[in-house]
């Protein structure tokens, strides 16, 4: 019976040496599940486990050329229990998987036949070249006859006749055979693009997984396997669209994937997770920070990072590399080299909290905050069986379909545009969270523009855009400006007016933006004179923009407020600096 199997295996995977093939039996198995995070993916088997009791060892073949040498792993069922679970990498003289070797052949053919076209290239230039000397040949043999008055014009008409016909098919089967091996030439670097994207990084190595089993039932059954693979990752991606005022606004949550592992993922069950796969059971150890002294003057570990920069900033970056790095050592089965890497980038951290101000520290942690590293680890799983090839172009896939009710209003911030756009207040009343994407926005069928959607919790509203509206547009325009001396101090005064145009049918929401100069208080004293209309009391706005200087009036425009009956808005404010004081550099940040 073993022999039998050998043979089996021999014919299953003709290119590997019989010394190196692993003892074992081969079994059926199938890609059931995937599991995409960001950068790998976990990759779920259902392997056939063949009749009897008592240890066996599977084989499974061939895993992918990406895996992760210390990631796979099976789970039992009832009656059959997993003692060990091995990967081996044995080395074969060509690839065996059938797709590649299709190609393979395909690209074989395509150079003999090229070598075949160039021959007779080579051929077809040696007879062009037999025709001129032909050509001079008769040349100089009817100058002879003509000269001895032996000149016989039927012989020179059916001469000339071959010449002139034999270059002519000649010419043309040159220009045939040379557009055949520019053709050829197209095949081939075609197929051999093909073939780089399947074989990408691959070495010419089998990649198996030996699984020790103890089975008590005597009947045929089933386990599972579990690796990880990386060259994997997906990023997610928005369609809204809006219609009329009264209908929702319709939003499609997508993703695209990059899937260049070497295996296709055929009618399997795919998930999308934010999370990082841990198949570390244990944390890693806390080692000791030692901290030293140096001179002020002395070189230090701070001299690497860049002139100006944040420096907790820039060792926050490098500290959350160093914990990446540390996942990845741990999923691959190096502890020591992973608990090393995680302290590592632990220290870096602690380093930026003992070198920054405590101003750069809190600025930090609010953009990290926002970010979503920091949103909740969520999967999802995606309806039905899916298909995802191996290749080098992003694939693009639905996670689902929400509806959403909008509260539809117009924004103008004249100072940085003078367009107006259309924007929808929305609450993401689903159970999916909302990771940041770049976002593509309709207006009904038709294409109005990209935006980025940022992180959206369950439960969180947030405001999208459906581009500009050309019926409705705002001015801005400094009305005066005055400067007096009062005591030791100079007072500037600045009048502003922002007109709104409508020439909409109905009645439209505007929030209008503006923003005053803000300086330091010590230095220079910016103030809010009058405003008319009132600004916004929205407690949001009070709360987070207005102490930035921000000015935010929310008003309802009429469709008769246009040209000399626009929507006025007015405000004045002050600025006050010391008389012997100018204004140095301006920043928007």
């Amino acid at each position: 019976m073993r022999a039998v199997l050998a043979s089996w295996l021999l014919m299953t995977i003709p290119a590997l040496a019989a010394e190196d093939l692993p003892k074992g039996t081969p079994v059926k198995n199938r890609i059931v599940a995937v599991t995409v995070y960001q950068g790998n993916a976990l990759v779920a088997r259902e392997v056939s486990v063949p009749e009897g009791t008592g240890t066996q060892e599977l084989l499974v073949s061939p895993l992918p050329p990406r895996t992760l040498a210390g990631s796979p792993y099976a789970e039992g069922t009832d009656g059959i229990r997993i003692l060990n679970t091995r990967f081996r990498s044995i080395a074969i003289k060509e690839d065996t998987r059938e797709e590649v070797r299709k190609l393979e052949s395909q690209i074989r053919q395509l150079n003999l036949d090229s070598q075949r076209v160039q021959a007779d290239i080579k051929v077809a230039g040696e007879q062009t070249q037999f025709l001129t000397k032909l050509e001079g040949f008769s040349a100089s043999s009817l100058q002879h006859l003509t000269d001895k008055g032996q000149l016989n014009s039927d012989s020179v008409i059916a001469l000339s006749k071959f010449l002139l016909q034999t270059r002519a098919e000649r010419a043309k089967e040159a220009v045939a055979l040379l557009q055949k091996a520019q053709e050829l030439t197209e095949q081939t670097e075609f197929l051999k693009r093909q073939l780089a994207e399947k074989t990408a990084g691959i070495s010419r190595t089998e990649r198996v997984a030996v699984i020790t089993i103890d089975k008590a039932n005597a009947a045929a059954g089933t386990i599972k396997l579990f690796y990880l693979v990386d060259a994997v990752a997906w990023r997610p991606q928005y369609r809204l669209r809006a219609g009329k005022p009264q209908e929702p606004v319709n939003v499609e949550y997508l993703a695209a994937v990059q899937q260049q592992t070497g295996e296709d993922w055929t009618n399997v069950a795919i998930a999308l997770s934010t999370a990082q796969p841990l198949l570390n059971a244990a944390p890693p150890d806390l080692k000791m920070l030692e901290v030293s002294a140096a001179p002020l003057n002395a070189p230090r570990q701070a001299a690497a990072l860049p002139p100006g920069a944040n420096p907790y900033n820039e060792l926050k970056k490098r500290a959350d590399a160093g914990r990446a790095q540390g996942q990845s050592l741990q999923n691959s089965v190096r502890f020591v080299d992973a608990e090393k890497a995680i302290n590592d980038a632990a220290a870096c951290e602690q380093f930026g909290e003992l070198l920054a101000s405590r101003d750069d520290i809190l600025a930090v942690n609010r953009e990290y905050t926002s970010t979503p590293s920091e949103g909740p680890a969520v999967t999802y799983r995606l309806r039905g069986s899916l298909s995802m090839p191996s290749r080098n172009d992003e694939q693009i896939l639905e996670v689902t379909r929400l509806q959403l009710t909008p509260e539809y209003y117009f924004k103008a911030v004249p100072v940085l545009t003078p367009h107006v756009y259309r924007m929808a207040d929305l609450v993401n009343k689903s159970e999916f969270v909302l990771f940041p994407g770049e976002a593509t926005m309709y207006q009904g069928q038709d294409f109005v523009g990209r935006m980025s959607l940022p992180l959206v919790a369950v439960g969180k509203p947030f405001s999208v855009s459906f581009g500009a509206d050309p019926q409705i547009s705002v001015q801005r325009t400094l009305s005066n400006k005055n400067r007096i001396t009062s005591g030791g101090n100079q007072v500037h005064t600045f009048d502003y007016r922002l007109l709104v145009n409508s020439y909409k049918a109905e009645p439209v929401k505007v929030q209008v933006w503006d923003r005053l100069p803000k300086g330091d208080a010590q230095a220079i004293a910016v103030s809010l004179v009058s405003q008319k209309p009132d600004l916004s009391g929205d407690a949001l706005y009070l709360r987070e923009e207005r102490p930035k200087n921000l000015l935010r009036w929310d008003v309802t425009v009429l469709p008769t407020q246009n040209g000399e009956k626009a929507l006025a808005i007015d405000y004045t404010y002050k600025l006050e600096l010391d008389k012997q004081m100018g204004i140095g550099t301006v920043i928007a940040k």
